[in-house]
């Protein structure tokens, strides 16, 4: 029961993070080709409004069954809900839904803080199988994404730009994570699991003693002074 919610959960946030791309591609329309007054920048933004909200519900909806079905991992459930409400925050902030003086879509200080947290989510979910070669990969590219969304931009381009990056960086984690559980490559402690015991009784011990002994007199030890 906890494996499904774990599958649906890895799923979930695949599609809530692919939605997260789109959502990023319709800002980069919106504000390439808005025009004041016209009516299609207004079709794009209830566009990304409702691809928004179907991204965050999913991607809700998809921590919730994480952190339902994996076994400990506090760090990773933490970060993790925190990341979707950082995100939540400044995709509402882009859509200039709520405006906060304090806020600069160009503000190399807001990307700074939007890699950083987002690496360290990112790097949280090394707990997730923390000796897989693959899955630090994974990770590692997940990271370098985030980093490339950071350097966007420093280089002048709105804060959604690394939205996108992020979500895509997201997006290979959780279709790595999918990969990899799919082929049991990757092992995720669930509740429910239990641990591989080696259980010994007195009995067990006789019996594998008795039949080391037995195949010990069975070996037949020839002497070469009887063949002359």
């Amino acid at each position: 029961m906890q494996h499904e919610k774990l599958v649906k959960g890895i799923y979930f946030g695949l599609i809530g993070n692919i939605l997260f791309i789109a959502f990023g591609v319709i800002c980069w329309i919106y504000y390439k080709t808005f025009v004041g007054n016209a009516f299609y920048p207004r079709v794009l933004e209830v566009l990304a409004y409702a691809v928004e909200f179907m991204g965050f519900g999913l991607l809700a909806y998809s921590d919730w069954l994480l952190c339902r079905s994996i076994r400990m991992r506090g760090i990773l459930k933490i970060s993790f809900t925190v990341y979707i409400i950082l995100e939540a925050i400044m995709m509402i902030l882009e859509l200039n839904s709520y405006r906060i003086e304090a806020y600069e879509p160009y503000s190399l200080g807001l990307a700074i803080l939007h890699a950083v947290v987002s690496g360290l989510v990112c790097f949280s979910f090394l707990q997730l199988d923390p000796d897989n070669v693959k899955w630090e990969f994974a990770i590692g590219v997940c990271f370098t994404l985030i980093a490339a969304g950071m350097f966007g931009n420093i280089l002048g381009i709105r804060i959604y730009f690394s939205i996108i990056t992020n979500a895509i960086g997201f997006a290979v984690l959780f279709g790595a994570m999918k990969f990899f559980n799919d082929r049991e490559e990757i092992e995720i402690d669930c509740y429910g699991d239990n641990a591989t015991e080696a259980v010994f009784s007195s009995s067990t011990i006789f019996e594998n003693t008795k039949s080391s002994f037995e195949i010990i007199e069975e070996t037949v030890i020839e002497d070469p002074d009887e063949e002359k």
